[in-house]
Protein backbone atom coordinates (compact mmCIF):
# COMPACT_ATOMS: atom_id res chain seq x y z
CA UNK A 1 0.00 0.00 0.00
CA UNK A 2 1.33 3.45 -0.97
CA UNK A 3 2.18 5.90 1.82
CA UNK A 4 -0.36 8.64 2.52
CA UNK A 5 0.29 11.62 0.28
CA UNK A 6 0.45 14.95 2.06
CA UNK A 7 0.35 18.39 0.51
CA UNK A 8 3.13 20.91 0.93
CA UNK A 9 1.67 24.42 0.99
CA UNK A 10 3.14 27.93 0.94
CA UNK A 11 2.33 28.17 4.65
CA UNK A 12 4.15 24.88 5.27
CA UNK A 13 7.17 26.11 3.33
CA UNK A 14 7.16 29.37 5.32
CA UNK A 15 6.97 27.47 8.62
CA UNK A 16 9.86 25.24 7.56
CA UNK A 17 11.89 28.27 6.47
CA UNK A 18 11.19 30.00 9.78
CA UNK A 19 12.31 26.95 11.76
CA UNK A 20 15.42 26.17 9.69
CA UNK A 21 16.78 29.68 9.18
CA UNK A 22 15.37 31.48 12.19
CA UNK A 23 13.23 34.02 10.34
CA UNK A 24 9.98 35.01 11.93
CA UNK A 25 6.90 33.62 10.19
CA UNK A 26 5.98 36.94 8.60
CA UNK A 27 9.43 37.28 7.02
CA UNK A 28 9.42 33.66 5.88
CA UNK A 29 5.97 34.07 4.33
CA UNK A 30 7.18 37.19 2.50
CA UNK A 31 10.19 35.30 1.09
CA UNK A 32 8.01 32.43 -0.15
CA UNK A 33 5.48 34.87 -1.68
CA UNK A 34 8.27 36.74 -3.49
CA UNK A 35 9.71 33.52 -4.91
CA UNK A 36 6.30 32.34 -6.13
CA UNK A 37 5.53 35.79 -7.58
CA UNK A 38 8.85 35.90 -9.43
CA UNK A 39 8.33 32.42 -10.91
CA UNK A 40 4.76 33.32 -11.93
CA UNK A 41 5.87 36.60 -13.51
CA UNK A 42 8.68 34.90 -15.42
CA UNK A 43 6.28 32.31 -16.82
CA UNK A 44 3.69 34.97 -17.68
CA UNK A 45 6.43 36.79 -19.63
CA UNK A 46 7.28 33.65 -21.59
CA UNK A 47 10.50 32.83 -19.73
CA UNK A 48 11.60 29.33 -18.81
CA UNK A 49 12.23 28.82 -15.07
CA UNK A 50 15.05 26.41 -14.26
CA UNK A 51 15.80 25.47 -10.64
CA UNK A 52 18.98 23.44 -10.49
CA UNK A 53 18.49 20.04 -8.87
CA UNK A 54 14.70 20.41 -9.00
CA UNK A 55 13.52 20.89 -12.56
CA UNK A 56 12.28 23.37 -15.11
CA UNK A 57 8.98 25.02 -15.80
CA UNK A 58 8.31 26.13 -19.34
CA UNK A 59 5.46 27.17 -21.55
CA UNK A 60 4.03 25.07 -24.32
CA UNK A 61 1.57 26.22 -26.95
CA UNK A 62 -1.14 23.68 -27.67
CA UNK A 63 -3.02 23.79 -30.95
CA UNK A 64 -6.79 23.75 -31.10
CA UNK A 65 -8.26 20.28 -31.40
CA UNK A 66 -11.60 18.53 -31.46
CA UNK A 67 -12.86 17.44 -28.08
CA UNK A 68 -15.97 16.03 -26.47
CA UNK A 69 -18.19 17.34 -23.68
CA UNK A 70 -18.00 14.54 -21.08
CA UNK A 71 -21.56 15.16 -19.85
CA UNK A 72 -23.36 15.31 -23.19
CA UNK A 73 -20.91 13.60 -25.51
CA UNK A 74 -21.30 16.54 -27.89
CA UNK A 75 -18.29 17.40 -30.06
CA UNK A 76 -16.70 20.74 -29.21
CA UNK A 77 -13.62 22.62 -30.39
CA UNK A 78 -10.94 22.93 -27.68
CA UNK A 79 -9.29 26.28 -28.40
CA UNK A 80 -5.55 26.74 -28.68
CA UNK A 81 -3.92 27.70 -25.43
CA UNK A 82 -0.64 28.09 -23.62
CA UNK A 83 0.09 25.72 -20.73
CA UNK A 84 2.85 25.43 -18.14
CA UNK A 85 4.79 22.17 -18.16
CA UNK A 86 7.24 20.86 -15.58
CA UNK A 87 10.14 18.53 -16.26
CA UNK A 88 11.84 17.21 -13.15
CA UNK A 89 15.62 17.07 -12.95
CA UNK A 90 17.45 13.78 -12.87
CA UNK A 91 18.44 14.51 -9.27
CA UNK A 92 14.79 14.93 -8.23
CA UNK A 93 13.77 11.77 -10.10
CA UNK A 94 16.47 9.78 -8.30
CA UNK A 95 15.44 11.20 -4.93
CA UNK A 96 11.79 10.24 -5.51
CA UNK A 97 12.74 6.75 -6.68
CA UNK A 98 14.96 6.27 -3.62
CA UNK A 99 12.13 7.39 -1.34
CA UNK A 100 9.72 4.98 -3.06
CA UNK A 101 12.15 2.06 -2.66
CA UNK A 102 12.78 2.82 1.01
CA UNK A 103 9.06 3.32 1.70
CA UNK A 104 8.03 0.06 0.05
CA UNK A 105 10.77 -1.93 1.80
CA UNK A 106 9.00 -1.51 5.13
CA UNK A 107 5.71 -2.98 3.93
Amino acid sequence: MAPKMETLTKAGLANHLAEEIGLNKREATTVIEQIVDRISTALANGEMVKISGFGKFKLRDKKSRPGRNPKTGQLVEVSERRVVTFKSSQKLKELVEQYEREGSAGE
